[in-house]
């Protein structure tokens, strides 16, 4: 999609965006011709807002949703003020350096406050349980069971789709979920009581720890979960490698899916990812994760 704004009058300035699916450059301007209604015989060019006029090179090169101005010719004054609409989207090294770049500004060691801070989340996943909490961390080496991981499970409370959808959401703090008008959003953050001897989860507040620590021990991270009122697992993986295949593809780098299946279903999984078939299979065993 492309907004093209029609300059050439001096009395309006309209505006119009139009579709570009399937079209060259030749084809764009048939559409622009029958959406401005110009004669055949009109002369015109279309420009972006630096003045560089589109032709067949430049058209292959324009971005989904910039603006086009349609003037008579390159050198047209405009005849008002027009506005442009932008988009200013992190880069996605925000989220998948942010540990390399805060652990050493902060002077920390990184490699234990990683861990403490994938800890962190399972504690807060388990801090309602009424019995046992169970947090576990597994390294996997073994080549032979693919590539290398750090997997850390728990007992806790699972997550919903919408709940994990949030979890994505890069410095989606506890407290802005907890303010959400959308039901199934609204898990209010309540400070954990104090406990002699024993840890809370008050590590991350800021919604940056756990995918600030996965990115930090490696290119990518899967959240596996589910909740006890559900039969479905929720699953979600972000990878370093995704988020340069969109933005070479010039594809919305944010966006993603989340795989929803049967508890133990491994079918989906890659060879180079063989390790997790073990993990899944244990699924079935448990209530919430």
């Amino acid at each position: 999609m492309l907004h093209v704004c029609d300059c050439r009058s001096k009395s309006e300035v309209s505006r119009k965006t139009l579709g570009t699916d399937g079209l060259d450059l030749k084809g764009f301007l048939r559409v622009v011709h029958q959406e401005f209604f110009i004669p055949l015989s009109e002369t015109f060019v279309l420009v972006t807002t630096d003045r560089t006029v589109v032709d067949r090179d430049k058209f292959e090169e324009l971005q989904d949703g910039i603006t086009l101005w349609l003037l008579q010719h390159k050198d047209q004054p405009l005849s008002a003020s027009i506005e442009e609409e932008i988009q200013f989207v992190p880069h996605f090294n925000t989220l998948v350096q942010s540990g390399a770049n805060e652990y050493f500004v902060e002077g920390h060691k990184s490699l234990p406050c990683a861990f403490a801070e994938l800890v962190d989340n399972a504690l807060s996943a388990t801090a309602k349980n009424t019995g046992i909490r169970t947090i576990e961390i597994r390294l996997q080496f073994n080549k032979a069971d693919g590539k290398p991981s750090v997997t850390v499970l728990d007992n806790g409370c699972g997550m919903t789709s919408k709940q994990l959808n949030n979890w994505a959401v890069y410095r989606l703090s506890k407290f802005t979920r907890a303010s959400s008008t959308i039901e199934s959003e609204n898990v209010e953050y309540v400070r954990p009581a104090p406990v002699p001897r024993s840890l809370n989860s008050d590590i991350s507040f800021f919604g940056v720890g756990g995918k600030r620590a996965a990115f930090h021990i490696g290119d990518s991270v899967r959240m596996i979960t589910k909740t006890a009122g559900s039969p479905d697992v929720h699953e979600l993986v972000l990878s370093k490698e995704e988020f340069l295949r969109k933005e070479q593809n010039k594809e919305d780098v944010y966006k993603g899916t989340i795989l929803n299946r049967k508890p133990g279903d491994s079918s989906h999984v890659t060879n180079d990812e063989r390790f997790l078939r073990s993990l899944i299979a244990e699924e079935t065993g448990n209530k919430s994760f």
